[in-house]
């Protein structure tokens, strides 16, 4: 069943290591745009390095994917933010600062387990409207 005004939002890749997403990348429900969970994965394989690292390409991704709904960082209000280890909290508040230092969003952060060497995961909810 369609939902009017919902629109999908999925480009080709090979994020999902080559295998259907059982889910949007990201789905646009009026004004807002709903971006699923993004780890630190290019062509479908987790990127090593520490948390800053993981982080900036996490970030990457988002930035990406939010392009599709022709909009960016500035229009994120709110981001959900997962780590494997608080103690790479420091370290990635001073990367998240770098990208949203002009228009800081609502958010959440939680500790928890994630897909193996992954160590941060985040998504996050855009206003954009569409009539500008």
């Amino acid at each position: 069943m369609s939902i009017p005004g919902l629109i999908r939002l999925d480009a080709a890749d090979a994020q999902a290591g080559g295998q259907e997403r059982p889910f949007s990348k990201a789905v646009r429900a009026g004004d807002f745009v709903y971006v699923s969970g993004q780890v630190p994965t290019r062509d479908g394989e987790v990127v090593t390095g520490n948390i800053t690292v993981q982080t900036e390409v996490v970030i990457e991704n988002i930035k990406d994917i939010l392009a599709l709904a022709g909009c960016g960082m500035e229009h994120v209000v709110k981001v959900g933010v997962w780590l494997d280890d608080p103690r790479d909290f420091t370290s990635f508040n001073a990367v998240f600062k770098k990208h949203f230092s002009a228009h800081p969003p609502a958010r959440s952060a939680v500790q928890s387990p994630l897909m193996i060497d992954a160590k941060v995961e985040m998504d996050v909810v855009a206003y954009f409207p569409l009539d500008g």
